[in-house]
């Protein structure tokens, strides 16, 4: 599935939650949507799912307007911190209940999981942990096998071992299944090693949309006495710098000029974690102590 959004502002009470996005989000990519609390990432997925409307632009799904549109919607599929799901059905009845809906949901793939999670078929939602209400949200969301799924913070509450066999599960059943996965998280350097695409929002704007790979290769650090580093960094594009007492680090986009470093600076790759807090933070103040 194909999901575009052109020109798409939303507005709560006159805040300004997304400011003029314009994306395309294409068919059998894992993006990665990041962005700092309040950036907008939530009020993005809950648009393309068709649980919101625009205050400005259009959201369309291969082509076709998402806002009431039976069709394209029953082909998204959107997890959200939200529990939708009744206290008082119990897991399997859940999954069935899910299927009512999407009609592609494979049943044994999710009783399947529910056994790799150790989540108890028969358990009540009502009565489940924060983690295993997550798990059960997941397993929902991978079994519907929708063509576009939507993950807003899909690990919350889940200890570290369940996040890593989440990850192992999302990239086999990727691989079986290509499909449209966008997924929000705040575990950056876990993320790195799924998606191949990032899509960045700062205070409601949409600041990069990149593949990952790319992206890393073409960023990178110089560290070394503060007035070198500032130097050598005249004339490129710069992310972000830091100082501490009389050194300098400044994170850079492009490639490193080998030649204009000397004895006294160093460069080295950096990592997407260190990207996002360069590109989405605010200027720090640097200290010369």
């Amino acid at each position: 599935m194909r999901i575009e959004l052109k020109g798409v502002t939303k507005r709560f009470q006159g805040k300004t939650a997304l400011d003029h996005v314009t994306v395309t989000l294409e068919d059998g990519h894992i993006y990665g949507l990041l962005g700092r609390n309040g950036a907008g990432k939530s009020t993005l997925l809950n648009l393309i799912a068709g649980r919101l409307f625009p205050t400005e632009g259009e959201i369309l799904a291969d082509g076709e307007p998402v806002w009431e549109n039976d069709r394209a919607l029953g082909r998204i599929y959107c997890m959200s911190e939200a529990n939708y799901f009744p206290d008082g059905l119990c897991v399997k009845d859940i999954f069935r209940y899910t299927a009512d809906f999407y009609s592609g949901f494979d049943l044994s793939y999710a009783m399947e999981l529910a056994d790799r999670f150790e989540l108890d078929p028969g358990a009540k939602n009502g009565r489940l942990s924060t983690g295993y209400k997550t798990i059960l949200k997941l397993t929902a969301a991978l079994a519907t096998r929708a063509p576009a799924l939507l993950l807003d913070e899909p690990v919350l509450g889940m200890d570290a071992g369940n996040r890593e066999l989440f990850y192992r599960e999302l990239v086999r059943n990727f691989s079986e299944h290509p499909r449209l996965v966008i997924f929000s998280t705040h575990l950056i350097e876990e993320a790195a090693k799924l998606i191949d695409r990032a899509v960045m929002l700062k205070r409601g704007k949409l600041i990069l949309n990149e593949d990952v790979e790319t992206l890393l290769e073409d960023s990178y650090q110089v560290r070394g006495p503060a007035e070198a580093a500032g130097r050598y960094a005249e004339g490129k594009t710069v992310i972000g710098s830091e100082q501490f007492g009389g050194l300098k680090t400044v994170y850079l986009r492009g490639k490193p000029d080998a030649a204009a470093l000397g004895e006294d600076l160093t460069f080295e790759k950096t990592d997407l974690q260190k990207l996002f807090i360069e590109l989405t933070g605010t200027p720090r103040k640097e200290n010369h102590e």
